[in-house]
């Protein structure tokens, strides 16, 4: 079941479960699509794969299936995983 993070790890913005701009790797690490089309080159900072369009989760299933709450932020941020 993926996680549905909340948040882009590089830039912190916002993710909602029904976010058309979340993007994740084989791993679930999550991005938005402008970290992912700029900063990133479309390769994943923590394990050099490449990124697809997250599923978006139906608004029904959320209910049952929560996305995460927790956060996952690169402190140092991404410009210095590039």
């Amino acid at each position: 079941m993926l996680a549905l993070r909340p948040n882009c790890e590089c830039c912190d913005r916002d993710l909602p479960p029904d976010s058309a701009d979340a993007r994740i790797c084989t791993f679930e690490c999550t991005f938005c699509a402008d970290c992912v089309d700029g900063l990133l080159a479309g390769v994943c900072p923590n394990c050099g794969g490449g990124f697809v369009p997250r599923p978006i989760r139906p608004a029904a299933m959320l209910e049952r299936y929560p996305a995460s709450t927790e956060r996952v932020l690169k402190p140092e941020g991404c410009e210095a995983a590039v």
